[in-house]
């Protein structure tokens, strides 16, 4: 063998062995990253909705668990809108490399199309057997810069949601945790009811994501953190979004004050409508949180326009919740009466004594 061969067949020895080591040392994580798994959710903007909710696979195993796969995030407000003492499970999903971006405290994130909100409603203790069930999962998907909605209701047998926005009633009885049973009546919303509540200027939005209501702490399964902080660092928040962020009360927390918890209260509850742009926004007062600590805008020694009974002379009488508009209108079922009009079938007794509470202990202004 010549020289020339045997120094090509060391030059080809050298690279094999130099490829090998390469091939079995750990891959620099800085030039080769390990792949992000992907979301294994189904979402097509062109063929959504689709007629079961199991198809869009936002859930892992049995879809009842409402387990979220990769991507599905969960969130909670601060404080959550009452819907007849429904417990509610609630979900975000995002196409890969969209971001929703901050554009105040007190308007919903400027979600991208594609964006999904997940919303569960059910009950436990449900009786005979004093179990859990799922009633219905709305979602609310934003699809050529409008939002629609999507309304799954729940099969008896738990195993699968199927879409419809016709509106319907499904009857059972709970027990609440001191045993005591409620028989309800539980009104599933069509897609004009969903409008009613989610418009402004007659195009539709969603309600909760505000960062007022999202700036907090969630416990997630890979450990507590703030829910701004978490969609960002999931992909799902553009950075840049303010420190000092004005934040809602929790509305059931003692430790807040009577008014601030009533304003939270008021905010979740009301202001969707009682706003301006919004379904009652031809109303004097106005219940958002940024603009209810002025007395006028909380209906604070206002009359009230139409009224229903004389003994309500304000919409809140200072020291007197017996007098108060607000106040009969939240303790009451009557469907031409109540407040909110969509929504609560049933008494809401822990937020009726908040509010009653609250009055009673304002100063006596009114005239």
């Amino acid at each position: 063998m010549s020289g020339k061969t045997i120094a090509v067949f060391l030059l080809i020895g050298i690279v094999a062995a130099f490829a090998a080591c390469r091939k079995d040392a750990p891959e620099d994580p800085l030039v080769n990253p390990a792949p992000v798994p992907g979301s294994p959710v189904v979402f097509n903007i062109d063929s959504v909705p689709y007629a079961t909710l199991s198809h869009y696979n936002f859930f892992s195993g049995n879809v009842a668990d409402q387990q979220p796969v990769a991507g599905v995030l969960p969130y909670e407000p601060i404080t959550p809108l009452f819907t007849d003492y429904a417990h509610k499970f609630r979900f975000v999903w995002m196409p890969a490399g969209s971001k929703a971006v901050y554009a105040s405290d007190s308007t919903a994130l400027v979600f991208p199309d594609g964006a999904v909100l997940i919303k569960t409603f059910y009950y436990d203790n449900v009786q005979p057997a004093g179990t859990r069930r799922l009633i219905e999962t709305r979602l609310m998907y934003k699809k050529a810069g409008q939002w629609e909605f999507a309304d799954y209701v729940w099969n008896a047998d738990q195993t699968e949601a199927f879409q419809d926005l016709s509106g319907s009633f499904t009857q059972f009885t709970w027990t609440d945790a001191l045993g005591v049973p409620h028989d309800e009546n539980y009104r599933i919303p069509s897609d004009v009811e969903c409008f009613t509540c989610h418009k402004y200027y007659d195009q539709p939005i969603p309600i909760g994501p505000k960062p007022q209501n999202l700036n907090s702490t969630l416990a997630y399964a890979d450990g507590p953190m703030n829910q701004l902080s978490k969609w960002e660092a999931a992909g799902y928040l553009q950075s840049g979004w303010p420190a000092n962020i004005e934040t809602v009360a929790k509305w059931d927390d003692p430790d807040e004050t009577l008014e601030r918890r009533v304003r939270a209260y008021l905010d979740m509850n009301c202001s969707h409508c009682h706003a301006t742009g919004r379904h009652c926004d031809y109303r004097p007062m106005r219940f958002a949180w940024s603009e209810t600590s002025s007395p006028v805008n909380l209906g604070i020694c206002v009359p009230p326009e139409d009224p229903i009974d004389a003994g309500q002379t304000y919409v809140v009488a200072a020291g007197n919740a017996a007098r108060s508009m607000m106040y009969y209108r939240i303790s009451s079922t009557e469907e031409a009466v109540r407040m909110p009009l969509m929504g609560r079938t049933v008494r809401h007794e822990e937020a009726i004594s908040l509010i009653g509470e609250w009055i009673n202990a304002l100063p006596d202004t009114c005239q």
